[in-house]
């Protein structure tokens, strides 16, 4: 009976700092900082970056990682730990201020079902010199924009369609149309759409529900 009330739980220990290393590495912190003798603190300190740097052996000598040892031994210590630190001592506001926000790009493309890349690849082909490998990429965008459209939830869209969006997008700077230019038939991208791997290596077929007619 009394082993059972002297059970301790997780909800009634003090919370950890970085609950990666466990209980007992939070143990060896509060030892540390509870040791009065300066030299004794400085050797335990320096066993428990030891026992910590044992963990990952292939970054234990690496100067950079050290670094981070001694920044979370302080961490854990609620930087309550005074011991000579080969390193720097980040203070504790320091490691708590919020990183600058990050500025995502925020483009709104007028064919989202383009997606981003198409616009950039675009970009990227009016700037080549014109010749068979433009003209390569060109018919190769082209395609891939067929594609993605038939994404879209579609199932048949006309090449006329595609190289007046590619016209559009690249400002004139790309006319499939007038070069009579066929694109893949929309059967094959359909085709490959409906048609998926299995986890067995084999094929599953993707059926749609079509209305039953009378």
């Amino acid at each position: 009976m009394n082993l059972v009330e002297n059970l301790e739980y997780n909800t009634e220990r003090p919370m950890l700092h970085i609950p990666e290393y466990g209980r007992h590495f939070q143990k060896m912190v509060d030892h540390a900082v509870a040791i009065e003798d300066r030299e004794e603190r400085n050797r335990v300190a320096k066993a428990i970056i030891s026992v910590m740097g044992n963990l990952q052996p292939h970054l234990r000598d690496v100067p950079d990682f050290q670094h981070k040892l001694w920044d979370q031994l302080f961490i854990m210590s609620d930087f309550k730990l005074d011991v000579d630190s080969p390193f720097p001592i980040t203070s504790k506001e320091v490691l708590q201020q919020r990183p600058e926000p990050l500025e995502y790009p925020q483009n709104h493309p007028k064919y989202r079902f383009y997606g981003n890349n198409i616009k950039r690849m675009i970009d990227v082909a009016i700037k080549w010199e014109k010749g068979d490998m433009r003209s390569g990429l060109e018919y190769a965008i082209a395609n891939h924009m067929k594609k993605c459209y038939l994404n879209w939830n579609k199932d048949t869209v006309e090449d006329g369609a595609i190289f007046a969006h590619l016209k559009e997008l690249s400002n004139g700077e790309i006319d499939l149309a007038s070069k009579g230019e066929n694109l893949t038939e929309s059967g094959q991208f359909l085709k490959s759409r409906q048609t998926k791997p299995n986890r067995n290596g084999g094929t599953k077929k993707i059926h749609r529900n079509r209305k039953k007619r009378h």
